[in-house]
């Protein structure tokens, strides 16, 4: 069990649940995730949060069956806030009514103007009158319980911000996590505040914590772990060289997709700089050979993952006395392998990785990240000491460039596609604009267009750049380069890469697109 003050989110199915998560950690507050079906009395026991937050969610209160926290949440003595849904759930549990209807729904930009007395989770909030706040909800307090008092209204929500002050109960009808709500951060820094956390949440005492664990975990066994060159599994790489030392190697399968020099780099990296055993296989005649012909974006993700797993099992099997696999599994990848609901979700796209690997190969997880978001593992590298051009790097897919290559995959457009994508990152970097992008590429189109260059006739292939500015990839805009830019780019792309001939940008957003083309 961590050694932090824990604050416990409870999730009613929130789209927005996770932006609790951040806010409370950018406050230095360890907090964790559990849907509210996976919260019973033995696990508050065990968990003894110095605080709990509600989520919001979709259901309504109103409805028979629909998600209740367990009572004695309300009996453990600790601060709780309630968020538009978890409002809602503490009036409706708490004595209080929530009714549907009667026109007082909200959705959007809504102002909750001060009401009552001054509240310790309102101090310095509405320093300069009606705060701006979002809301988005339905159902609607028409009775608080006993015991509480309302300290903010808005049009919509007569009961928008409500306290137990007593109990230390406190509950609002809008989502303070939200851009949208810009001072709902000192919502949440007053709320851990008057709970009394000290915010002992950091990088240096998660880095200690860690080795501890991965030391305590593995004992004097050995470890492979699956390294692709990206953040996650850098530094989940480092972080546990650093507890083990050469108990633990690394296998890097080079399947023949990546960017250009990436091998090179990532090898050298870590062969050079920690000194870490490392394992450079060479496979990408095998996976390019059994792309040949394949078009469909499925087939092409099912053949890279069947065929990296039959690798990776080649290359541990010689690795003796290996009894764990050490993956860069990170927070939101926990959090969305458990739905509140448990309902089914629709595949937008098959996703690589090595998480069948465990059963078939019978070794036992290793995921000293499983616990941090993303922007938290770049500082845990940063604790570490790797480099920045690992920690900073853009997200690659594990396809790698199969994805950004639609239709039939050759070896002379992959080559095509890393001189184009190298030019236009290079720009990219050149105009200071690379941390500014979630993520960018240029993907080769499986087409030809005429051109003239020259004075001569061309007839060769036309090349997508994307770039999309994200939070944590789940949705995305696109980056809105200057035209500028642009012309300069395509002008360098097509100049200086043999087999381009026209440029296009993709200002589509996600969604209706998704970030990578395939």
């Amino acid at each position: 069990m961590s050694i932090h003050e824990r604050l416990l989110i409870i999730d009613f199915g929130s789209q927005v649940t996770q932006l609790i998560a951040r806010r409370l950690r950018e406050l230095s507050v360890y907090c964790e995730i559990h849907p509210y079906n996976r919260v019973d009395d033995a696990f508050l026991d065990s968990f003894a949060p110095k605080a709990i937050i509600f989520s919001g969610g979709p259901d309504s209160v109103t409805r028979a069956g629909s998600p209740r926290p367990p009572a004695r949440a309300f009996s453990l003595g600790v601060p709780i806030l309630g968020i538009c849904y978890g409002q809602q759930v503490m009036m409706q549990e708490l004595g209080g009514l929530v009714e549907s209807g009667d026109g007082t729904a909200e959705f959007g930009r809504a102002l909750v103007s001060p009401a009552g007395a001054p509240l310790p989770l309102l101090e310095d909030w509405f320093a300069a009158g009606p705060e701006q706040v979002w809301m988005s909800h339905g159902d609607h307090v028409s009775r608080i319980a006993p015991g509480f008092e309302v300290y903010g209204t808005s049009p919509g929500a007569p009961f928008a911000i409500t306290a137990d002050v007593a109990r230390n109960f406190f509950a609002v009808q809008f989502h303070p996590e939200v851009h949208h709500t810009p001072r709902g951060a000192k919502l949440y820094e007053n709320f851990v505040r008057l709970a009394g956390f000290t915010g002992d949440w950091s990088m240096a005492s998660y880095r200690e914590e860690a080795i501890a664990k991965i030391r305590a975990q593995v004992g004097d066994k050995q470890v492979i772990c699956g390294l692709s060159g990206g953040v996650d599994s850098s530094v989940a790489a480092v972080l546990i060289h650093e507890a083990i030392g050469d108990q633990l190697t690394c296998v890097f399968v080079d399947h023949g997709l990546l960017r250009l020099n990436e091998a090179d780099e990532v090898v050298s990296m870590f062969r050079d700089t920690y000194n870490i055993p490392l394992i450079h296989a060479d496979e990408a005649d095998l996976f390019l050979g059994e792309l040949e012909g394949v078009s469909d974006p499925e087939t092409k993700r099912k053949i890279i993952g069947r065929l990296f797993i039959e690798v990776f099992q080649k290359y541990a099997s010689e690795i003796e006395g290996a009894e764990f696999l050490a993956q860069g599994t990170l927070y939101p990848d926990v959090i969305e392998s458990v739905s509140f609901s448990g309902g089914p979700s629709v595949t937008i796209k098959s996703h690589h990785n090595v998480g069948g690997l465990p059963e078939k190969m019978g070794l036992k997880l290793v995921e000293p990240l499983r616990e941090l978001f993303k922007d938290e593992v770049r500082a845990l590298g940063r604790e570490l000491g790797l480099p920045e051009r690992f920690i900073g790097r853009h997200p690659f897919p594990g396809p790698g460039l199969a994805i950004r290559c639609p239709g039939e995959i050759t070896r002379d457009k992959l080559d095509i596609l890393r001189k184009a994508d190298a030019v236009y990152i290079d720009q990219i970097r050149k105009h200071g604009l690379y941390d500014e992008i979630w993520q960018a590429f240029a993907a080769i189109l499986p087409m030809r267009t005429v051109g003239v260059m020259g004075d001569g006739r061309t007839y060769d292939y036309a090349l997508a750049l994307r770039a999309v500015t994200s939070v944590d990839g789940m949705t995305a805009d696109y980056f809105p380069f200057s035209h500028d830019f642009l012309g300069e780019t395509a002008t360098r792309i097509i100049n200086e890469v043999r087999g381009i001939n026209r440029v296009f940008y993709d200002c589509t957003s996600k969604p209706p697109g998704t970030i990578e083309l395939e």
